[in-house]
């Protein structure tokens, strides 16, 4: 079961040749979702690759790099014959002049686009398998990350012991799987527990948006799989993002350090390292031991099950 995060915007508020403004998307089996729509999203999804097939899209604020996209990628999809409905969620109090941003300059959508504001701790979108929930951030507005975190799987089913307890090969296998007693071929019961090993942990996913580095983060980022966490500057501009409420790779590598995450990804590059964005994931590195990425506009990934290599 796939979870593939594309990169398409990983500047910061100035967007450079190299770097588009904010904007991840998450494929999760099927179910595609934009974090952040900041300017010239279409654009990258079409040199991605990702197609603008989006079920939901989640706002972590209302600065211009972040939504500024969201009106034409509205419009494109209109011209594309849309008709499904398309869901934004976003922090409280913002909802109305969000839906003053899809509508601006007097157009209305040709398909139904619904602003559904969560607050921070409440989940924005729920499914049998996994949540989507936010959390809170520190901005200089009203600001929240999102996490996407899968539900616990099954256990791994042990064939060889099914069959010595009398199981016949076939569908009660799967219902074993599924928790529900069988009876073997010499009439005995069988229980799940007998076959089926502990439950295997899903995936988890984090999204900061900008922000300072905050506990909040913390709390929400444990033993994540993948944390996308705010890195606009490297350590020698710490005043300068404690001024403009950002944080800086060694801040961004630290959080993930304490949040005991897997993999890290640095993204709100300022435009200033342009030429060489290095020193930032350099300063991540020296707080943080797991894997740190720095991924380029139109990086794919994918985000394996934590016991993958079990």
């Amino acid at each position: 079961m796939s979870l593939r995060v594309t990169f398409l915007g990983t500047g910061g508020a100035v967007p450079t040749v190299e770097r588009a403004a904010s904007a991840v998307f998450v494929n999760r089996e099927g179910d595609r979702f934009l974090f952040d729509c900041g300017e010239g999203t279409q654009r990258e999804m079409m040199r991605s690759g990702t197609g603008f097939g989006v079920d939901r899209v989640f706002v972590s604020h209302l600065h211009g790099d972040h939504v500024l996209g969201i009106p034409g990628l509205v419009q494109t999809l209109g011209f594309n014959d849309r008709s499904d409905p398309l869901t934004i969620h976003c922090p409280p109090g913002t909802g109305e002049q969000l839906h003053d941003l899809v509508h601006a300059v007097g157009h209305d959508p040709a398909f139904p686009v619904r602003v559904e504001p969560v607050e921070p701790g409440e989940v924005a979108h729920e499914t049998d398998e996994y949540a989507v929930r936010a959390f809170e951030t520190e901005h200089r507005t009203v600001s929240q990350g999102y996490v996407l975190e899968e539900d616990d799987r099954p256990g791994r089913f042990d064939r060889p012991k099914a069959e010595e307890l009398g199981v016949p090969v076939g569908p009660k296998f799967g219902r074993l799987h599924e928790g529900e007693s069988v009876e073997a071929e010499d009439g005995t019961v069988v229980e799940p527990e007998q076959v089926v090993g502990p439950p295997r942990p899903g995936r988890k996913l984090v999204y900061t948006a900008d922000t300072r580095p905050q506990e909040t983060t913390v709390e929400a980022a444990a033993d994540a799989d993948l944390l996308i966490h705010d890195a606009t500057f490297a350590d020698d501009m710490a005043d300068r993002a404690r001024d403009t409420a950002h944080s800086t790779g060694r801040e961004a590598g630290s959080i993930a350090a304490r949040a005991n995450a897997k993999r890290l990804a640095l993204v709100h590059i300022s435009s200033r390292y342009a030429a060489d964005p290095r020193p930032i994931r350099r300063d991540a590195r020296e707080a943080f031991d797991g894997e740190c990425l720095l991924p380029d506009d139109g990086d794919l990934i994918e985000v394996p099950f934590p016991d993958a290599d079990d």
